[in-house]
């Protein structure tokens, strides 16, 4: 019943791709994020069953990450009073992009 509610896979397999899938488009893929991705890729390689806790665990976070992600895009479309800031710099250097320009790196102390 939880792949019906979540529309994911219920193998293995399927559950370690779309966690990974989740976690580069929500949370990034920079280097900082290495261990993250460490600690996915060893604890799917230790417990490699398809009846393990940790398999409903992986496939429950993975749905976490969409929603949370899901909720903030719907509060910057309904313009709800949050920080934009780095939504704005995401747009602003996708339209810089577009022309072949790159936004200047900003000193941040």
């Amino acid at each position: 019943m939880a792949s019906i509610i979540h529309g994911a896979n219920t193998t293995t397999k399927g559950v370690y791709r779309s966690l990974l899938k989740a976690v580069k488009q929500h949370i990034g893929k920079k280097k900082r994020n290495s261990p993250f991705f460490d600690y996915i890729s060893h604890e799917f390689r230790k417990d490699a069953s398809n009846s393990s806790p940790n398999l409903k665990l992986a496939s429950d976070y993975t749905f976490y990450l969409k929603s949370v992600h899901h909720h903030k895009e719907l509060l910057f479309s309904h313009n709800i009073a949050v920080d934009r800031s780095d939504e704005m710099k995401k747009v602003i250097g996708k339209s810089a992009a577009s022309v072949g320009l790159r936004l200047p790196d900003v000193y941040q102390p």
